[in-house]
Parts: C-alpha cells; sequence; structure tokens
C-alpha cells in the first residue's frame, strides 16, 4: 500500500521536491538527474514520488509553470505592455528578458536547453497530456503573450508582415547574445554591444516614425 500523506504533509514535500528539482535541472539537467537525486531530504522513498507527480517531467513542467507566471509578468506585462508605442515597448521586453536571463540560472537554463522542453513534452504527451496543454494555452506563457502581441500589432500595421515565428525568431537571436559573450572579439564590450543591437532590432521591426 503506497504511505498516506495529510495536505500539510504533501505541500511540504511538493515544496521540497521543487527545491530539488529547480536546483538539479539548473545544474545538471532533466536527463542527468534522478529520482533519487530529487527524492533527497523530501522524507520520501523513490516510489512515492509518483504520488507528487506523473514523471520527472511534470516536475520540470511545473517549474516552468511557475516561472513562466513571474516572466510574464516581468517581461510582458511590466514592460512589452507598459507603452502604447510599439518600438519603445520592444525595446523594454528586451531589457527586461536580458536582465532575467542574467538574474535567473533557471530561466536561463530553459532558454539555453530547448531539446528538454522538447523532451518533457514528449514524455508527458503521454503521461500527462492535459498538463501539456495547459501549459501551451496557459494566459501566463511569456511566448504566447508575445506572440498575440505580434500578431495584434500586425493586424494595425505596426510590426512587419512576416510570420510571426520569424519576428519570434529574431528576437530570439538578440537573446542569444549574453549566453555566448565569449565569442565575442571583447566580452567586456557586450553591455554596449546589446544597447545598440536592441535599438537595432526595434527600430527595424517599426516603422520609420516622421
Amino acid at each position: 500500500m503506497p504511505a498516506a500523506f495529510s495536505e500539510t504533509e504533501r505541500a511540504r514535500i511538493t515544496e521540497r521536491l521543487l527545491a530539488n528539482g529547480e536546483r538539479l535541472f539548473t545544474a545538471q539537467g532533466l536527463r542527468k538527474t534522478s529520482l533519487e537525486d530529487l527524492v533527497a531530504g523530501t522524507g520520501i522513498a523513490k516510489s512515492s514520488f509518483y504520488q507528487f507527480f506523473a514523471a520527472k517531467e511534470a516536475l520540470y513542467l511545473e517549474l516552468m509553470m511557475r516561472q513562466s507566471a513571474a516572466v510574464k509578468r516581468e517581461v510582458v506585462d511590466q514592460a512589452l505592455l507598459s507603452t502604447e508605442d510599439v518600438r519603445e515597448g520592444l525595446r523594454r521586453f528586451l531589457h527586461a528578458t536580458l536582465r532575467r536571463l542574467e538574474t535567473d540560472p533557471l530561466y536561463r537554463r530553459l532558454m539555453t536547453h530547448p531539446e528538454e522542453m522538447a523532451a518533457v513534452m514528449r514524455r508527458l504527451g503521454t503521461a500527462d497530456p492535459a498538463a501539456v496543454s495547459a501549459f501551451g494555452s496557459s494566459p501566463d506563457n511569456p511566448a504566447r503573450a508575445f506572440v498575440d502581441y505580434v500578431r495584434d500589432h500586425q493586424e494595425e500595421g505596426e510590426l512587419p508582415g512576416h510570420d510571426p515565428a520569424v519576428i519570434v525568431g529574431v528576437i530570439q537571436a538578440v537573446l542569444v547574445l549574453p549566453l555566448n559573450r565569449e565569442l565575442l572579439g571583447d566580452p567586456a564590450l557586450l553591455p554596449q554591444i546589446q544597447d545598440l543591437l536592441v535599438d537595432i532590432v526595434a527600430t527595424g521591426l517599426t516603422p520609420r516614425k516622421d
């Protein structure tokens, strides 16, 4: 018989599992993290893990969903949508996202290892399809919010009529710069290079102002 846990115990154990997952996934990634690693210090056996999450990928997805809500508030609600000027909104969005990448190791991991996200979706497509659907349709998903913003402003003629995925790709190209700073001729120039690149991209994606 599986062990029975009170609501208080379940909440405490769940938070410990999430804390372990955030630390381990950030440091060593999804594949190298075992169930033994995740349950260490939680007071439960490896077999009891499945009373809390359908798979380690489900724990990873829960961390992503929690992360997404915080990221959306910071880079979409408080930056992209903080002005009606599309060009300035893009500038604020890019600067806010770059700051988040600099200060948030888990978000940086999620951005730099898309193959882990793909593995999560493959695994949970069978084990927990409802969770995958909820993540994709969540209003707290910053990627979805940004694509919606692009489409809305394309309809208004304030952004070019490219495939939204192309515009997202341009934005992603800016965001990978600090993750590859060692490839720059002088990494110390990164702040100035970022600022100039953000201005170039924001200006290039919006119509010329008279």
